[in-house]
C-alpha cells in the first residue's frame, strides 16, 4: 500500500511538473506570437533556469532576442537621426532595454552560449554621459530666465540629470541653487488681535495656535516649492522671506446663556381603589392625576472671525480670506408641581436631569479656534498650490 502510495504521489509531481513547463512555453509563445518579444526573452530565460533543455523554449528565446534587438537598433537608428536634444535619452532608454534581455540570458549559461547576446554596458556609460550633459544644460538655459517658474523648469532639468549621472557635483550644486531660487518662502505671523495685541492665551491641544497651523501646513502643503516657516525660524535660518501671512482674530463672541421656558400640563388615569370579591371578579375605581411640568432649554452661541491676509516682501496684498469658527451649547432641564404619579418615564427623566453648565470660555475657544485652524490649513494650502 505504501509502495503504491508513493508511486501515487511521484506520478502526480511528474505530472504537476510537466503541466508547469507546458503553461510556462504556452505564455512565452503567445507573448512571441503577439511580438513582445522582450516579455518573451524574460519569461522564456527565467522558465529555462529550471529546465535549460526545453526545446520549445530555446527555440522562443533565440527568434525572440533577434526580433526584440532588431526592434531596438531601429528605434536607436531612427532616434540618432531626430534633431531632437533628448534623442541621447531616448537611445540610452533602448540601451537599457537591450541590456536587461542580455542580464535575463546570462543568468542561464547554458543558454547564454547558444543565444549569444550582446553586453551593451558600454553603450550605456556613453549614451547616460550624452543624456546628462543635455538635461544639465536645458537647465542653466532655464536658469538665465531668472524667474520662478523657469528655475523650478531647471530643478526638474537638473534632477532628471542625476538620474543619468548619479552623485554629479556640479549637478547636485546647480540643482540646489535652483531650488533656492524656485521656493517660494512663507512666514506664518503670529495671530493677533485687531490693535496688535498677540492672542496667545489660546491655544489647540496645549500648543500655540500659529505654532500648530505651521505644522499643519509644513506637512501637508502639497507643494514642494512651497515652505512655511514661523518667524523666529526664518529669522534663525536666514531665510530669504517672499510672502508672508497675517493672521488677525477680527471679531470674538463669547455668548451669554438664553433660557426658554415652556410649560405643558401631563394627565394620567390611575387606579385609586381595588374591591376584590372574588379571586376571579377585581372591580377597579380610576382617578385622573394632574402635574405642570416646566421645562427649561439653555442655549448658547459663540463665534469668532479670523481674518487671513497675505502679503509679498514689498507689502503688495495678495490674497486675503475669513475663517469663522461656532459654538452652540444647548441642554434641557424641567421641574414640576402637582402629582408625581401623571408624569412619564420620559418626564421623570428629564424631571430628575441636573443642570447643566455652558462650558468654560477657554474650551470655547479651544473649539471654535480648531474649527478656524482647520479650515486656515486647507483653504491657505490651496492658495498656495497655485503656486
Amino acid at each position: 500500500m505504501e509502495v503504491f502510495m508513493k508511486s501515487k504521489l511521484y506520478t502526480f509531481s511528474f505530472i504537476a511538473v510537466l503541466s508547469l513547463v507546458a503553461f510556462s512555453c504556452k505564455t512565452a509563445s503567445k507573448l512571441y506570437e503577439k511580438g513582445n518579444y522582450d516579455e518573451a526573452v524574460e519569461l522564456a530565460a527565467k522558465k529555462l533556469q529550471k529546465d535549460p533543455d526545453d526545446a520549445k523554449l530555446l527555440d522562443i528565446i533565440q527568434n525572440a532576442y533577434r526580433y526584440a534587438v532588431n526592434d531596438h537598433e531601429d528605434r536607436i537608428r531612427s532616434n540618432s537621426e531626430s534633431n531632437n536634444e533628448l534623442k541621447w535619452e531616448w537611445m540610452y532608454n533602448e540601451y537599457i532595454s537591450l541590456q536587461r534581455l542580455y542580464d535575463a540570458i546570462y543568468r542561464v549559461p547554458s543558454v547564454y552560449n547558444i543565444v549569444n547576446p550582446v553586453n551593451y554596458s558600454s553603450y550605456l556609460v556613453t549614451y547616460a554621459e550624452k543624456a546628462g550633459d543635455v538635461r544639465f544644460d536645458r537647465g542653466l538655459t532655464f536658469m538665465n530666465r531668472y524667474d520662478k517658474q523657469n528655475y523650478r523648469n531647471a530643478y526638474r532639468e537638473f534632477q532628471a540629470a542625476l538620474q543619468f549621472k548619479p552623485g554629479h557635483r556640479d549637478i547636485i550644486i546647480k540643482m540646489e541653487e535652483a531650488y533656492d531660487y524656485a521656493v517660494t518662502n512663507v512666514v506664518i505671523l503670529p495671530m493677533q488681535q485687531y490693535g496688535g495685541y498677540v492672542y496667545s492665551s489660546y491655544s489647540i491641544g496645549g500648543n500655540n495656535f500659529d505654532d500648530q497651523l505651521i505644522r499643519d501646513l509644513q506637512y501637508n502643503s502639497g507643494n514642494e516649492f512651497v515652505k512655511f516657516y514661523s518667524g523666529w525660524d526664518a529669522r534663525s535660518q536666514n531665510i530669504r522671506v517672499d510672502q508672508e501671512v497675517d493672521m488677525q482674530l477680527a471679531n470674538v463672541n463669547i455668548g451669554r446663556h438664553f433660557d426658554n421656558r415652556s410649560s405643558r400640563r401631563v394627565m394620567k388615569e390611575i387606579v385609586v381603589k381595588e374591591t376584590v370579591y372574588k379571586p376571579d371578579s377585581v372591580v377597579k375605581e380610576y382617578a385622573k392625576v394632574y402635574a405642570d411640568i416646566i421645562t427649561t432649554r439653555r442655549t448658547m452661541s459663540s463665534n469668532a472671525v479670523m481674518e487671513v491676509r497675505v502679503r509679498d516682501a514689498d507689502g503688495r496684498w495678495l490674497w486675503s480670506d475669513n475663517f469663522t469658527g461656532n459654538h452652540n451649547w444647548v441642554t434641557e432641564f424641567a421641574s414640576y408641581t402637582g402629582d408625581s404619579r401623571a408624569l412619564s418615564e420620559t418626564d421623570r427623566q428629564l424631571v430628575n436631569r441636573r443642570q447643566e453648565f455652558a462650558p468654560p470660555e477657554s474650551e470655547i475657544m479651544r473649539i471654535m479656534l480648531e474649527q478656524i485652524g482647520n479650515d486656515a490649513r486647507y483653504r491657505i494650502a490651496n492658495y498656495f498650490n497655485r503656486f
